[in-house]
């Protein structure tokens, strides 16, 4: 059985190809019942994993090694059909594993490593999610079973074993960190995002990861601020957007602000966080500046409710969660490393039972067989010592029937490896 993986994520295709290729929680299972319907004798067993980053088949195959390359065209012809796509927009994007690439890839993303946000906690429930479903509908199977929850217990162990999850690597992650400093947790807070360009994007998807009360986005054109918002709204956390004009009237609401624009000027001013504090009643406020220029004038750093971050301030942090970011990845990978032997170890040993049992079947069928013989020849009075002999006899040249013909018969490349191997078969060293 070897174990499989086809998909695309958000660092091999861009968000309009992503977008089209999701498929939202309530169509998995007719996905699944369609797949392995398709591919029946191939497929018996899948698992769809489908986020805002990523859309991956895991499936689980008795296919031989060289017919995989088909089978791998037409997964993805398959796809592309029921996603109203041409084939040859996706072929770019795919990646395919098979065996322990695809078991490796599948802890890399339970762990966090393959995610847009570096260790990222959410990925994690919505793979236990895809298998659970994939449980319901009756096709997970025991092989992907056991790699499933084999990346559940790697990704337990990067995160309690490794810094994976606390170092911040970018000026999103720094962001976090720096309003978890101020807020503790963020499931209470309100956020607003100023801007809808690829940064506010990338630090609005590390903010949604800890499942704010609210998201915002004010934008100059209204249009692009939705779309940033349904994208965010994937994650669960209610998200809207405004319209910049409103955000003076609107600040006061928000506990994190963050800009990121491409404006000359600031467009939060002194006064306008002067008058937000005021309706807070002087809850604290934290801010981050990404714009350059400046979005927020320096002098509201200064006002005493108020932590104003800017990229340099930020660019210190991540200084210093650099190289425990680099200890903790390939910690992780050791342990991925490990724990992906150990599968294919298991995986490997799952096909050689039906042969030991067809072993124990035959031998059985032999001694059955010689028992049988030998009862009669006791019943007609035969010499019970000449009987055993003879029972033992045929139990031996029938044990050692096969083994001899195939040495007999073996072209000379086999019969040299019969040789090394049938005295260890048989409990000896071959030069005793």
């Amino acid at each position: 059985m070897r174990i499989l993986t086809l998909g695309l994520n958000h660092a091999t295709a861009p968000l309009s190809v992503r977008e089209r290729m999701a498929i939202p929680s309530e169509q998995l299972a007719s996905t699944l019942g369609a797949l392995t319907g398709e591919f029946a004798s191939a497929l018996p067993h899948a698992v769809v994993l489908s986020t805002c980053n990523r859309t991956e088949i895991y499936a689980a195959t008795d296919r031989p090694l060289d017919a995989l390359p088909g089978l791998r065209d037409d997964l993805a012809r398959w796809l592309a059909a029921r996603h109203d796509t041409p084939r040859e927009a996706l072929d770019p994007h795919w990646y395919w594993h098979v065996d322990s690439e695809a078991v490796r890839h599948a802890c890399r993303v339970a762990s966090g490593l393959d995610s847009m946000v570096l260790g990222e906690p959410q990925i994690l429930g919505q793979m236990k999610d895809a298998a659970r479903e994939a449980e319901a509908v009756g096709t997970l199977g025991t092989p992907l079973r056991q790699a499933f929850d084999r990346s559940f217990a790697v990704a337990k162990a990067v995160r309690s074993g490794t810094a994976i999850g606390s170092a911040s690597v970018s000026m999103a992650a720094a962001a976090v960190r720096l309003s978890e400093r101020i807020f503790d947790r963020l499931d209470k807070q309100r956020i607003v995002f100023i801007g809808a360009g690829e940064m506010i994007e990338l630090v609005a998807t590390h903010f949604a990861a800890r499942k704010p009360a609210e998201i915002a986005v004010a934008n100059r054109t209204l249009e692009r601020g939705q779309q940033l918002a349904a994208r965010l709204a994937l994650t669960g956390v209610p998200s809207r957007a405004m319209l910049l004009s409103e955000l003076a009237s609107e600040l006061g609401r928000f506990d994190i602000v963050i800009s990121s624009t491409g404006a000359t000027l600031p467009l939060v001013g002194l006064g306008m966080v002067e008058r937000a504090l005021k309706q807070r009643k002087r809850k604290p406020m934290f801010m981050v500046d990404l714009g350059v220029p400046r979005d927020i004038e320096r002098e509201v750093g200064e006002l005493d409710d108020v932590f104003l971050y800017t990229v340099d301030d930020l660019g210190q942090v991540i200084s210093s969660g650099m190289q425990k970011r680099r200890d903790a990845v390939d910690e992780a990978e050791a342990i991925i490393d490990r724990e992906v032997g150990q599968f294919m170890r298991w995986l490997d040993g799952r096909q050689t039972v039906p042969v030991i049992r067809d072993l124990h079947q035959r031998g059985d069928a032999f001694r059955v067989m010689e028992l049988d013989r030998a009862r009669r020849r006791l019943a007609k009075g035969d010499d019970p010592s000449a009987v055993i002999e003879a029972l033992a006899q045929g139990i031996t040249n029938k044990f050692l029937h096969g083994p001899t013909q195939l040495l007999h018969d073996a072209p000379d490349d086999v019969r040299a490896h019969l040789l090394e191997y049938l005295p260890k078969l048989f409990g000896s060293r071959g030069d005793d």
